[in-house]
């Protein structure tokens, strides 16, 4: 499983460092020089340990906006349960499907965390899951049974969330995909044809 600290960082996130850092100097926390320093560092920081490393050392620096943990039960037993669009997505799942249709489409859903974690508690069920484009996946640690498993995905550095994947899948189907997808602006157009507005 990849360390959380090593995973790639947005240019959303450096610039809410930024931010902090300019708040920092603000308060005389930070002189000018040292400022510019860590603010060129936060800029090229590729990975989330090299971003935190320019905040830790200043004291009294509180991060207002940090997003906080949530986790979500999602339950369906002999019924259909999908969702997609613009849903809320938390940073750890638990889909407990039993005798059921479930899809999870990711692929314009507000996602604020860079791990997610989905824990199947799985039995003779047909399960979608439809990952963002630019997402990385870990599933080593989900144990598959008697079940037909299809994972397009393909492994390697990504720069959105980690999606990872544990517990146990017994009988049925478990498909992952990306979706066939042309991003224009604030349009996904993804194909067969469909539009899905991702802007807020």
């Amino acid at each position: 499983m990849t360390d959380p600290r090593e995973l790639r960082v947005s240019d959303s996130e450096r610039d809410h460092v930024v931010g902090l850092l300019h708040k920092a100097l603000s308060q005389t926390l930070l002189s000018l020089e040292d400022f510019t320093t860590r603010t060129e560092a936060a800029l090229a920081a590729k990975t989330r340990s090299e971003l935190n490393a320019v905040l830790m050392d200043i004291p009294g620096l509180v991060n207002k906006d940090t997003v906080q943990d949530q986790r979500l039960e999602l339950r369906s037993v002999l019924s259909k349960m999908r969702r997609r669009g613009r849903w809320d997505v938390p940073n750890e799942l638990v889909l407990r499907c039993d005798q059921s249709w479930c899809e999870l489409d990711f692929a314009v859903a507000r996602i604020p965390y860079q791990l997610v974690r989905i824990e199947f508690d799985v039995r003779a069920a047909h399960v979608r899951l439809k990952l963002p484009s630019e997402s990385m996946l870990d599933a080593t640690a989900l144990q598959v049974l008697n079940c037909r498993y299809v994972n397009k995905v393909r492994a390697g550095q990504m720069p959105g969330p980690q999606f990872v994947l544990n517990g146990k899948v017994r009988g049925g189907t478990l498909t992952i995909t990306r979706p066939a997808a042309l991003r224009l602006g604030s349009v996904m157009v993804r194909f067969p044809l469909k539009l899905d507005r991702i802007g807020d």
